[in-house]
């Protein structure tokens, strides 16, 4: 369990080798609990957080534009970007993705930013069958010794990722800025469209 006494045991450590780094981030720049809430996101989506120091500086140079964890979050995770795609696929520079389809992905894109919950203002059926295709092919990936990997927009992650999890634990939700410039893709499957296959 991660909370406020470990994350300030974490800051304190750090500050002994980055004392202006944690004194501009906490709590001059942002309390305590939205660095908590950042540390969990990320340790939810099995992005380890061993680099405190990296994830203090996305802080830092992201504050200024949100105070929402989950803004804060997709920044650090850019930030981190080349650790949790070698966590997720080893040091291949190939990466096998599957994608969504265009006008999949817009329809989703759309839901966030009306500000939908979950899947409110997206046609349930439509939902159902997402969630089907991609554990379809997710399983069909494993199955060939390669990582269920889901690139879509940065704006579509996070919903997409905590949606997921929980229904497909396997598969890695990533946005595309999250990918190293080093590394290139490989698309294996386009999910979506009318019957969302």
């Amino acid at each position: 369990m991660l909370g406020r006494e470990e994350v300030q045991n974490l800051l304190n450590k750090l500050a002994a080798s980055a004392p202006k780094l944690v004194e501009e981030l906490v709590p001059k720049s942002m309390p305590l609990g939205t660095v908590v809430k950042v540390l969990k996101n990320l340790l939810a989506e099995n992005v380890p957080i061993r680099d405190i120091r990296g994830i203090a500086e996305s802080l830092a140079d992201n504050v200024q534009f949100s105070q929402d964890p989950v803004m804060l979050t997709a920044a650090v995770r850019v930030a981190l970007g080349r650790s949790i795609v070698q966590q997720v696929n080893g040091m291949d520079m190939e990466i096998p993705v599957m994608t969504l389809d265009q006008s999949l992905e817009h329809i989703l894109h759309q839901a966030t930013k009306s500000g939908a919950d979950e899947w409110a203002g997206i046609e349930p059926g439509l939902a159902e069958r997402l969630q089907r295709s991609l554990a379809s092919q997710a399983q069909r990936q494993e199955m060939a010794g390669q990582p269920a990997i889901l690139l879509v927009s940065a704006m579509v992650r996070p919903l997409l990722s905590k949606l997921l999890r929980h229904v497909t634990p396997t598969i890695h939700v990533l946005a595309f800025n999250e990918i190293p410039d080093n590394r290139q893709i490989r698309i294996v499957a386009s999910i979506g469209g009318k019957s969302a296959a």
